[in-house]
C-alpha cells in the first residue's frame, strides 16, 4: 500500500459517517476559513494603526523639537528652553553633518545613531527600524528652508520605542484567536444542535417506513406537517410505494391467475393418470393416456405463454391470425365430458380474427368453463362477423348473473355467490377481458338476456 493510499485510507475513515456529522464539518470548515482570513485582515490593519501613531508621535515631537532649532543665523544653534530634559529625550539634531546634539544613552557609532545620521544625511522625512533588543522606530523631519542642492539647514530625528505598540498588537492577536477558538466552537455546537432539529422529522420518516415493512399499513409519509423539501420528498416516496404495492397486487393477480388457468389441464392430467393406474390398461389405451397427458401439458405450457407475455409492462399482443371455428372446435373437445352440459358451436367456416389461436382460446376458455358451471342443460357458443371484426357469444341456460352481482361481474376475485359449490377463484372473467382488451377487443355481458347468462367477445378481424 502507497502513502497516498494510506493517507486517502486514513481520510476516509476520519471522515463522518453521518449527515449531521458531515455538515457540521462542512460548517466548521467554512467558519474557521472565514474566521482565519478575517483574523488575518484585523491583526494586519491594527498593526498598521499602531504603526501609523507610533509615526504621529515622534513626528509630533519632531515639531516640538524643530521649534527650539535657530536657523536665521549661521551657524545653526539650538535655543534654550525650560523643558530640554523632555524634548531632548531620544532626539538627534543635525545641522547638514555636524551632530549638534544627541541622547546621551546613544552615544556616536551605535547603531541608533548611526541610523539616526543616515536619515539626517538624506534630508527629507523619512522613517527607519532598528532592532536592538527591542524594535526602536526613527523618524526624521527637516527644519528650515530647503537650500539648492544643500539639503534642509537641519534636520531633527527622533527615536521611540515599539515595544508598547508591539504588545499591544500581540494581546489583541491571542485575543482574536481565543474569539475564534469560541466562535468557531459555538459554532459546530450550534450546527450539530440545528441540524440534529432539522433532521428530526427525517429520522421519523426513517422509523415510519422501518414500522411499514414489518407490518402491512396503508399509510403515507406525505401525512404530517414538515418542512416543504421534506413534504416532496415524502411524497415522492407515497408514489414510489404506489408502485411497488401495484407491482406486488400485480404479481399476486398474476400467480393466481397461472394457478386459475392451470387447474384443469393439471386436473386432466390426474384424472388421465388416476383412470390408467385403476386397472391394467391396453397398448392402445396406454398410448391414448399418454395423448391426453401431453396435450394437457401443451395446454400448460400454452397458458403459460400467453399470460405471462401479456403481464408484461407495455406488452403488445404478438400478431397472428387464428381459424375461429376451428378453435372453438378444439375447445369444445377439450371442455366436453360426461355429466357437463352439452356444448354447440355454430358459425360460418372460414370465419378469421386478428389474434393467435392460443390468446383466441385463453380468452373464450373461462367464459366457456363458467358456463358450463351454471348451466342446467346446454352451453351455446356462436361465432358470426361484423363489419368492425367478429363476434363470439357464449351463452347459457342456467340461472343468469344476479342484477345486484352485475357492477362488480369482472374484478378481480368477486364471485356471485361463494357458497355455490363451485371451485372457481373469480378470475376468470377478468382475465378474459383483459387478454381481450391487450389485442385490441373487448368482452362484455349482456344484461338484458334470458334465460341464463350472455357474455359475448368481440375482435379484430383478421
Amino acid at each position: 500500500m502507497t502513502a497516498r493510499t494510506r493517507l486517502a485510507t486514513l481520510a476516509a475513515g476520519c471522515r463522518p459517517r453521518t449527515l449531521r456529522g458531515r455538515l457540521s464539518l462542512v460548517a466548521l470548515t467554512t467558519a474557521a476559513l472565514v474566521m482565519v482570513v478575517l483574523t488575518v485582515v484585523f491583526n494586519t490593519i491594527v498593526r498598521q494603526h499602531l504603526q501609523q501613531q507610533a509615526d504621529d508621535e515622534l513626528r509630533t515631537r519632531a515639531a516640538a523639537v524643530a521649534a527650539t532649532v535657530d536657523t536665521r543665523h549661521q551657524p545653526v544653534r539650538v535655543l534654550e528652553t525650560p523643558d530640554d530634559a523632555v524634548l531632548d529625550t531620544n532626539v538627534w539634531i543635525y545641522a547638514g553633518t555636524r551632530l549638534l546634539e544627541h541622547p546621551a544613552s546613544a552615544p556616536a557609532g551605535d547603531a541608533l545613531a548611526r541610523t539616526a545620521a543616515d536619515l539626517a544625511a538624506r534630508g527629507d522625512k523619512r522613517c527607519a527600524e532598528v532592532t536592538a533588543g527591542n524594535p526602536i522606530r526613527l523618524c526624521a523631519e527637516p527644519v528650515g528652508d530647503v537650500r539648492p542642492g544643500a539639503g534642509p539647514a537641519a534636520v531633527v530625528v527622533t527615536a521611540m520605542d515599539l515595544a508598547p505598540y508591539r504588545s499591544s498588537a500581540d494581546t489583541l492577536l491571542v485575543a482574536s484567536l481565543a474569539l475564534d477558538a469560541t466562535v468557531l466552537a459555538c459554532t459546530y455546537v450550534l450546527t450539530r444542535l440545528a441540524v440534529g432539529r432539522a433532521l428530526r422529522p427525517v429520522r421519523a420518516m426513517t422509523e415510519q417506513a422501518t414500522r411499514w415493512s414489518v407490518v402491512a399499513s396503508e399509510q403515507r409519509f406525505g401525512a404530517g406537517d414538515r418542512p416543504v423539501e421534506l413534504t416532496r420528498l415524502g411524497a415522492s416516496l407515497d408514489e414510489l410505494l404506489d408502485r411497488i404495492r401495484a407491482v406486488l397486487r400485480h404479481e399476486q393477480q398474476l400467480t393466481r391467475e397461472l394457478s386459475h388457468e392451470l387447474r384443469n389441464p393439471l386436473a386432466r392430467i390426474t384424472a388421465e393418470l388416476d383412470w390408467w393406474r385403476a386397472r391394467p390398461r391396453s397398448t392402445v389405451e396406454t398410448r391414448a393416456t399418454h395423448a391426453s397427458i401431453a396435450d394437457a401439458a401443451d395446454s400448460m405450457r400454452t397458458i403459460c405463454e400467453t399470460v405471462l407475455d401479456d403481464a408484461r409492462a407495455g406488452a403488445h399482443t404478438v400478431p397472428g391470425t387464428a381459424d375461429v371455428m376451428a378453435v372453438l372446435g378444439r375447445l369444445t373437445v377439450r371442455l366436453g365430458a360426461p355429466g357437463k352440459a352439452a356444448i354447440t358451436v355454430t358459425g360460418p367456416d372460414g370465419l378469421v380474427t386478428g389474434v393467435p389461436a392460443a390468446l383466441l382460446e385463453r380468452i373464450v376458455t373461462p367464459l366457456a368453463d363458467n358456463a358450463l358451471r351454471h348451466a342446467r342443460t346446454r352451453v351455446d357458443i356462436r361465432a358470426w362477423p361484423e363489419p368492425d371484426g367478429i363476434r363470439v357469444a357464449v351463452i347459457d341456460d342456467g340461472p343468469g348473473v344476479p342484477a345486484s352481482f352485475t357492477p362488480d361481474l369482472f374484478q378481480p376475485g368477486r364471485r356471485a355467490d361463494p357458497a355455490d359449490g363451485h371451485g372457481g377463484a373469480g378470475l376468470g372473467l377478468p382475465l378474459a377481458r383483459r387478454l381481450a382488451r391487450s389485442a385490441g377487443g373487448e368482452v362484455a355481458h349482456e344484461a338484458g338476456h334470458t334465460p341464463g347468462a350472455c357474455f359475448v367477445v368481440r375482435l379484430p378481424a383478421g
